[in-house]
């Protein structure tokens, strides 16, 4: 059992909070779906962080080259051992800049696809299988599982709004769930009142 408490009743019907994390879009049956687009928090693009780069080394080298001139044989090394150490720690952070985790539900299926470095993972579930979770406790990661697979989602996010992410999370897959039963009865609804 979750130990995050549901915000919303259980009555899927009533109308619910605005989406914190999610963008829903659509309104029709079959066209409705929720995205999350979880995101690294990153100051720099790779490529602000390459201009930084070259900025930063077009500096240093003429510093270490004026001083350089000047007799102090032993600085344009040591210049370049400091640009080579700033450049891999550089590389090490802009392969991971672009880590996201992109959660969408559309067409009954609640889709996962996370992004570290060049690794991509993805994990597809069915709506009426899908159960979210926490791993451990309440501030921990949300792991999705269903028909035999399992994925945790959530390291974007702030350990104490993931609660709030969790519930968007059951709240959408509630929704899903209800979306073909509302489509049949609004469909039966609109044959009752032709045949009139």
């Amino acid at each position: 059992m979750s130990t995050y408490p549901s915000l919303f009743a259980p009555s899927v019907r009533a109308k619910h909070a605005p989406w914190h994390f999610g963008v829903e879009s659509g309104s029709g049956a079959g066209e409705w779906s929720v995205e999350w687009i979880l995101k690294r928090n990153c100051s720099l693009t790779p490529r602000q962080l390459l201009a930084v780069f070259g900025g930063f080394c077009v500096l240093s080298l003429m510093i270490a080259g004026f001083f350089w001139l000047q007799g102090a044989k032993l600085i344009m090394p040591f210049a370049w051992i400091e640009l080579a150490a700033v450049g891999i720690a550089l590389m090490v952070y802009s392969r991971h800049a672009t880590d996201q985790e992109n959660i969408a539900m559309r067409s009954g299926r609640l889709t996962v696809e996370l992004t570290s470095g060049s690794m991509v993972e993805k994990a597809e579930f069915a709506t009426e299988w899908v159960s979210v979770e926490p791993v451990t406790g309440d501030q921990s990661l949300i792991e999705l599982s269903g028909q035999g697979r399992r994925i945790e989602v959530g390291r974007f996010v702030r350990p104490e709004m993931r609660r709030q992410l969790a519930n968007e999370l059951r709240q959408a897959v509630r929704l899903a769930r209800t979306r073909p039963q509302d489509a049949l009865l609004a469909a039966e609804s609109g044959q009752r009142e032709q045949s009139r």
